[in-house]
């Protein structure tokens, strides 16, 4: 991992799996809480290597699947591919401002929906495809929000 200690990534990862899994699952809040999976997903690929953030992806979309049934393998593979893709963007661009981060975070939900959508409408399980070009941007600017606060919680503690 570059740039952040191991240590507060990990530890950020773990924070914001559980809030996920609290606020989603243990309160019922659903779809009114940001996924919070993909925002620990998204800011601990840029810290890792690719194969490493794929994995982490797996992991987290296996506990996913675990809750929600619903998108048991297809969360595993779309989470993989984000951390995948997510972590080959140090390459791309380099620092942490708050523009690109807010632009990543946004880019790689709406990419994670996306991914959804297409690997489960192979199920015919998904909804209509209209909620990629209306809800999934307004979720990935609610994840988007919730990962730079995440983030500059993070900063300031480490």
């Amino acid at each position: 991992m570059n740039g952040a200690p191991r240590a507060a990534i990990l530890a950020l990862v773990a924070v914001l799996t559980v809030l996920h899994f609290v606020f989603r699952v243990g309160f019922g809040l659903g779809w009114l809480v940001p996924d919070l999976l993909v925002v620990a997903l998204l800011l601990a690929a840029r810290q890792m290597r690719a194969g490493w953030a794929a994995g982490l992806g797996l992991l987290l979309g296996t506990l996913e699947g675990a809750v929600i049934p619903f998108t048991f393998g297809a969360s595993g593979v779309v989470l993989a591919v984000l951390g995948f893709a997510g972590s080959r963007t140090r390459n791309l661009v380099s620092g942490h401002s708050p523009v690109f981060l807010a632009f990543y975070l946004f880019a790689g939900k709406w990419l994670h929906d996306a991914l959804l959508y297409m690997v489960t409408t192979a199920t015919a399980s998904a909804g209509p495809a209209s909620s990629l070009l209306l809800i999934s941007p307004l979720a990935a600017v609610y994840a988007a929000a919730a990962g730079l606060l995440a983030y500059s919680a993070q900063r300031t503690f480490s």
